[in-house]
């Protein structure tokens, strides 16, 4: 299979290398210096220093020229670059199937990604590809089982044949709604969980806060449409579970530094990555008020971010909430 990955951040680099090792793959990027720094050195040096690329992996600033002959194309770009990335793509190969692998909700539409992809595509073969995987350890080789998610069913299976294999293996689902929530809303959670450990709140305190944090991320799925067992699964309770206490975890560093004291714009600026869960805690917590979803982890997240209240005064608000039935 030919492969086109757009996007050279960590996850794209990541995917690139994994996939490289049994089909044809080209990773792009819209940086010329980049990708020529990336084929002399032959590793992607800002975001997964360490990890060589394959010998078959071939690297490009040029768009159409990725895109050429490709079977399949993997969006690889931040949820707030999506929209842009799908318009480009649809101006060149509007009928190659695509996959896409950020997570969030849209800022200011709060939009789930096959919603926007709905909404510059129209009726595609396409899917997305989620689950508990830090890059750093994919990009080396280690073991992880993440989903492929999309409405054809057909689609999500022979694609997750196609891909699945080595030390990567990929389940299908049917159930897109379910797998985009429990990837976005998890972000929101590693952030509380960082604060909580930041903290040092305990062991106990994590615990309760991981499993209330499903309880939220089932709610918030139900009222949009997705299967409960969806949550049960790789793209709810094992991303969430990763997200929330793997040291690589940027939105759980994100979570960490707050409880440090330090301000959310010296925060984003020192990760020098994108942490989704900062623009989706906002955009889960609007729409939670919107369909009269009960979701107090975030947003109490929401209010910290906003710098409405402090980190501990969000943990004293929420251990004083009234008791309820679990």
């Amino acid at each position: 299979m030919r492969i086109a990955v757009l996007g050279a951040g960590a996850w794209g680099t990541a995917l690139a290398i994994a996939f490289a090792a049994r089909h044809a793959v080209t990773l792009w990027s819209r940086d010329p210096a980049r990708v020529a720094e990336m084929s002399s050195r032959r590793e992607n040096s800002r975001y997964l220093s360490g990890c060589p690329f394959p010998p078959g992996l071939q690297v490009t600033a040029d768009f159409r020229a990725a895109l050429t002959g490709v079977d399949l194309t993997i969006l690889a770009a931040p949820l707030a670059g999506l929209r842009s990335l799908l318009e480009q793509y649809k101006a060149i190969a509007p009928s190659v199937p695509f996959l896409w692998v950020c997570k969030g909700l849209e800022a200011g539409s709060g939009l789930l990604p096959h919603q926007v992809v709905d909404a510059v595509m129209g009726d595609v073969a396409c899917g997305v590809l989620t689950g508990p995987s830090f890059a750093l350890e994919v990009a080396r080789g280690l073991p992880a089982a993440v989903t492929l998610a999309a409405t054809d069913a057909t689609f999500a299976a022979k694609t997750a044949q196609s891909l699945h294999g080595g030390k990567l293996r990929i389940y299908a689902s049917e159930d897109l709604v379910g797998a985009e929530v429990g990837g976005a809303v998890k972000n929101v959670l590693a952030i509380a969980t960082g604060i909580c450990d930041g903290l040092g709140l305990g062991n106990n305190a994590r615990a309760a806060l991981i499993t209330r944090g499903l309880v939220e991320i089932t709610r918030f799925g139900e009222a949009l449409g997705a299967k409960r067992e969806t949550f049960m699964g790789l793209a709810g309770m094992g991303d969430l579970m990763l997200t929330c206490t793997g040291d690589l975890s940027r939105n759980r560093r994100v979570g960490l530094l707050l409880a440090e004291g330090k301000a959310l714009p010296d925060i984003v600026r020192e990760l020098g990555h994108v942490a989704e869960g900062v623009p989706a805690a906002r955009e889960v917590a609007r729409r939670a008020a919107e369909l009269g979803i009960d979701m107090p982890i975030t947003g109490a997240v929401t209010a910290v971010l906003d710098g409405r209240i402090t980190p501990v005064a969000a943990v004293e608000q929420l251990m004083a909430r009234d008791p309820k039935h679990e």
